[in-house]
């Protein structure tokens, strides 16, 4: 799934695609380079001071775009990242097949219907708060089985995505990397992947350019982590995922299709 932020604020490539033209060249890219999702967000919710934004803002800045990836490339799997039903009917009418939403039908409620009613795709990332401090520290309280709180909190949306309507196999699910979780516990997270598969949903995972990967390798400059974000997502690969949310999409596909040739021959022998 590659990363198209149109928006002005993102916290590694705010303003690179703020234009419908732009924005449609990066699709472009992306597709080149491999992705096979093409995941359009119209508001930031990077870690320091994400400004929310309200449906008409969002949508100005969305439609056009999936619009006019639609019509260029008609065969594109388009997402849309939002968290408003309005936002994401809107989507969903203009081409975006999937609903990525960062929490996980928490904050409106209508999500679920809005999905069930389009026979969406939706990813539900664990996550705690509201858009301006989701991405921060402020709910980052866990005890000593982190992925525990987590499966606690997140499965109970899927299974009420699925009351609503939403089908089992249109769900995937996202422990939210980064989000109310400091770098120990994004890891802890990761290292316990298997339990979250293990809740019968495909799993995605974001860890794109993030926080703990600076951390752990000494790289400020977001845009400069590519070698790290390639590590985790090869180890969450052998750990169960299957979706791997991305900006750069080549090193990913690289790594990603050799890990999985290599995981392959040791299942078939």
């Amino acid at each position: 799934m590659g990363i198209l932020n149109v928006t002005p604020d993102s916290f590694s490539d705010g303003g690179r695609f703020f234009s419908v033209d732009d924005a449609v060249a990066g699709a472009e890219t992306l597709r080149a380079e491999g992705a096979d999702v093409i995941d359009v967000g119209g508001e930031s919710t990077r870690p320091q001071g994400a400004t929310p934004v309200d449906a008409a803002e969002e949508c100005r800045r969305v439609l056009p775009v999936i619009a006019e990836i639609r019509r260029r490339f008609p065969d594109a799997v388009i997402s849309v990242d939002t968290v408003k039903a309005e936002v994401a009917e809107a989507a969903l009418a203009a081409g975006a097949a999937i609903v990525n939403d960062v929490s996980g039908f928490r904050l409106d409620e209508r999500m679920a219907d809005v999905c069930a009613g389009a026979s969406a795709g939706v990813v539900l990332m664990h996550s705690r708060g509201g858009v301006r401090d989701m991405a921060t520290f402020a709910h980052a309280q866990y005890g000593a089985d982190v992925a525990g709180e987590v499966l606690a909190e997140l499965v109970p949306r899927a299974e009420a995505a699925e009351l609503a309507g939403v089908r089992h196999d249109a769900i995937a699910l996202d422990p939210g990397i980064g989000f109310s979780k400091r770098s120990e516990h994004s890891l802890a997270v990761l290292a316990d992947l298997p339990r979250l598969v293990d809740a019968g949903y495909p799993v995605m995972v974001g860890v794109s350019r993030k926080r703990f990967v600076g951390e752990i390798t000494g790289v400020g400059a977001a845009a400069d982590r590519v070698h790290g974000t390639t590590g985790a997502n090869v180890m969450a690969l052998a750990l169960g995922a299957r979706i791997f949310r991305v900006h750069d999409v080549a090193a990913a596909r690289h790594a990603l299709d050799v890990g999985w040739a290599i995981l392959q021959r040791e299942l078939t022998g």
